[in-house]
């Protein structure tokens, strides 16, 4: 289990690194005379078609709507292995980060709708700050190297899959738009026939996927954000089927296996790619200090490490939960700061919040940028200045 960890860690803290380059090519592409490439690289049409049902979208909304519910569908098998058989399979190992994570989503929602309670369209955004890209955070905690305790990196990865599923519930609750019911209807159908399966023991990888995919087509015609398909795929997967010689095997474990590595290092660099090239020649000082900036930059620089290590901090101290193995509350307040790095995630809330407008001028998607900026050197640096190791 500390092996598969452990490579879990790796692999997000490469993609990591990865992520921070593709944005700072974007912005370069954005804001140099590469702009006309940029944007028309943006709006690709891209077209597939079966008989005469089909499906026309820029690359941009192919990228939102469909690789991203493969990232969803990963972090739903994720999730899934973690509750059954991993680091939150037990009430010791889930509390603190559940309490964290509830905390590190509550207090940047409010810190956001106090900005911006008075405007009815910019409050639709309250939920930007509460994301943490865990590859990011695991990034910069992974240059920190036998400065933290391994225990500290399980809380952070065990928090953030927990802040990744709080944020598939706020996306089916508030991000959906008017139902329509036959699709509704289609993608209900999908999930008996998917649960049938994984009680049948079929152990064909490409049947889920087949069916699979006609989840998607439907969720995405329906008005629910086409992601959730892929979290709702995800839980129908089996952990152990067994082969017809009697052999027990995973075919979760196989596919969180064959698409980490694509994940990791093709769907979010794209992801991030497309949505992080921020129009930086007609931001002013007044836009980037408007309502919505100033409540997305507290949300995630202020809000999260408050609202992680406040609840977290109270659950200690209540002996509701004990600290990690070989930690200590000063490394739980520098992972605190970490889980500001809303990055990739934020942006997609961003992305769902305002229907993809520019209403705001790319303000709010720099507020994103300069406030995982901010959690990410100063969560770096308290680490390893400031914090204590555990004796």
């Amino acid at each position: 289990m500390l092996s598969a960890i452990e490579e879990f860690i790796k692999k997000e803290s490469a993609s990591g690194v990865i992520l921070i380059f593709v944005t700072i090519t974007a912005l370069f592409l954005q804001n140099s005379f590469m702009t006309d490439f940029y944007t028309n690289f943006l709006h690709i049409p891209v077209q597939v078609s079966f008989g005469s049902f089909g499906i026309s979208k820029p690359l941009l909304l192919w990228v939102n709507d469909g690789l991203m519910a493969i990232f969803f569908f990963l972090i739903g098998l994720e999730v899934k292995r973690e509750f059954l058989e991993g680091e939150l399979s037990s009430k010791e190992q889930i509390i603190l980060p559940a309490i964290g994570a509830f905390g590190g989503m509550v207090v940047p929602a409010l810190i956001f709708i106090f900005f911006n309670h008075t405007n009815s369209f910019a409050i639709q955004g309250w939920a930007i700050p509460t994301a943490t890209d865990i590859a990011f955070a695991l990034g910069i905690l992974s240059l920190l190297g036998n400065r933290v305790p391994p225990s500290l990196k399980i809380f952070l990865m065990a928090l953030a899959i927990i802040d990744d599923l709080g944020a598939i519930v706020v996306i089916a609750l508030f991000y959906t738009s008017k139902l329509s019911m036959t699709s509704v209807i289609v993608s209900c159908l999908c999930l008996v026939v998917l649960i049938v399966m994984n009680r049948l023991n079929v152990i064909k990888k490409a049947a889920y996927i087949l069916v699979g995919a006609i989840l998607w087509v439907s969720v995405l015609k329906s008005g629910v954000h086409a992601t959730i398909a892929g979290v709702a795929l995800a839980f129908c997967i089996p952990l152990y089927s067994k082969r017809p010689n009697g052999e027990r095997f995973s075919i979760l474990k196989e596919m969180e296996h064959d698409l980490h590595y694509w994940v990791a290092f093709l769907i979010l660099p794209l992801f991030a790619f497309v949505n992080a090239g921020v129009d930086l020649r007609d931001i002013s000082l007044g836009s980037i200090s408007s309502d919505v900036s100033l409540g997305i930059i507290f949300g995630l620089f202020l809000g999260k490490q408050l609202g992680v290590f406040g609840f977290s901090f109270i659950a200690i101290k209540l002996k509701l939960v004990s600290l990690p193995r070989e930690s200590n509350l000063s490394q739980i307040y520098g992972v605190a700061i970490l889980t500001g790095i809303g990055f990739t995630m934020s942006l997609f809330v961003d992305s769902l919040a305002y229907n993809d407008t520019d209403i705001f001028g790319y303000a709010d998607k720099l507020a994103i940028l300069l406030g995982s900026f901010l959690s990410g050197v100063v969560g770096y640096l308290f680490l390893r200045f400031l914090s204590k190791k555990a004796l």
